[in-house]
């Protein structure tokens, strides 16, 4: 798959922009804080519908600007897309595919995969679950749509039932037929998201293993333990018996919206005993393993995107990845980095390649 084309207009900090991209390797340079990864957000954009460092879509309009235009021309198996999405103050994002209209934004999930590496990576190990779970729902969203659906309408009943539970606290009264009726759809839904979770980790631990021991040239096992309420024999009894708790504090505290990853050497956790080196080379094993089971799974190359890598990890570490960009392990692939001269030496094995200079707009 390969993104040939991008135009943007009042996209963050760029006005009007197009690009004509390399179908291998692509060199976004310039200084700090003159869009190189407002770049890779476009092409995440458009792959995924969504900003990939959770802004709002309103808050990727250009300051001062009242809308925003972002189109992307992909190849994929030797078909062509138009990706347009427009996006303007106050009102609902509008998504295209050769000028027909989605009804429904979740049809684009999936049809066009990236996978990007960037600096905050290793928030994944040292911040709560819930981001753990957003890596993890992104990826399997990607390969899966009916798990797209199922996690859509859990989180659709989730945020009634804790609507509920707020109504009877403020009204001071109490209709268990009535959360009872909510409490059957969470558990149905929440058990099949827990099945497709499982089942996913389990195809997705050995490609970590695997990339992790290539990355860090080490012998130490990496694993990922999931950890869920719906692992338990009487999962059901926990969550009936948590409703007087539920009620108390006005919201759901057991089910698949509490899930975690648990990231592992050698059986210890990662977050609390991996060193520095070990999480960096633990979260771009992730990050590849998620490249190579999307890979497999939809027997199409994702897009990747490498911001800003080189200053954040070691020259053993650079090298394994440009090793792997050199042997063409990879599709098309964007790297952003503010020496241009650096990306030139490095990558100067590579022919096939085009070079893009921001500046300030």
């Amino acid at each position: 798959m390969l993104l040939k084309e991008l135009y943007l207009l009042n996209f963050k900090n760029y006005t009007e922009k197009n690009w004509l991209f390399s179908p291998k390797l692509n060199l976004i340079v310039g200084e700090n804080g003159t869009g190189k990864t407002n770049l890779l957000d476009a092409v995440y954009f458009l792959c995924l519908s969504k900003s990939a460092f959770g802004s709002t879509d309103q808050n990727l309009i250009r300051h001062g600007e009242m809308q925003s235009v972002l189109r992307g021309f992909f190849e994929k198996k030797g078909e062509n897309f138009e990706i347009a999405c427009g996006l303007q103050a106050g009102k609902t994002k509008i998504l295209k595919c050769n000028k027909q209209t989605y009804s429904k934004i979740a049809d684009h999930i999936g049809k066009f995969i990236c996978v990007l590496i960037h600096p905050y990576d290793t928030d994944l190990i040292r911040e709560g679950s819930e981001i753990r779970r957003k890596f993890f729902d992104q990826m399997i969203c990607q390969v899966d749509s009916v798990y797209l659906e199922h996690l859509v309408s859990y989180n659709h009943v989730l945020k009634q039932r804790n609507s509920l539970l707020k109504q009877f606290a403020e009204r001071h009264f109490f209709d268990q037929t009535l959360l009872e009726q909510y409490d059957s759809q969470v558990m149905e839904l929440g058990k099949l998201i827990f099945e497709k979770r499982q089942f996913f980790v389990q195809k997705f631990v050995p490609e970590v293993l695997k990339q992790y021991q290539y990355i860090a040239e080490s012998k130490e096992s990496a694993h990922i333990e999931y950890e869920s309420d719906w692992q338990e024999a009487n999962w059901k009894i926990n969550f009936t018996q948590a409703r007087q708790k539920d009620l108390a504090l006005q919201r759901t505290t057991v089910g698949v919206h509490k899930d975690d990853y648990a990231f592992q050497l050698d059986g210890f956790s990662v977050d609390k005993f991996g060193s520095q080196g070990q999480q960096k080379s633990f979260v771009i094993a992730l990050k590849l393993a998620q490249f190579a089971l999307m890979q497999r799974l939809t027997q199409e190359q994702p897009i990747l995107l490498l911001d800003d890598i080189f200053d954040k990890l070691d020259a053993n570490r650079i090298g394994k990845m440009i090793q792997m960009i050199e042997n063409q392990c990879f599709g098309q692939v964007f790297v952003t980095d503010a020496q241009p001269q650096r990306s030139l030496d490095f990558f100067e094995k590579i022919e096939e390649k085009a070079i893009f200079e921001t500046a300030v707009l």
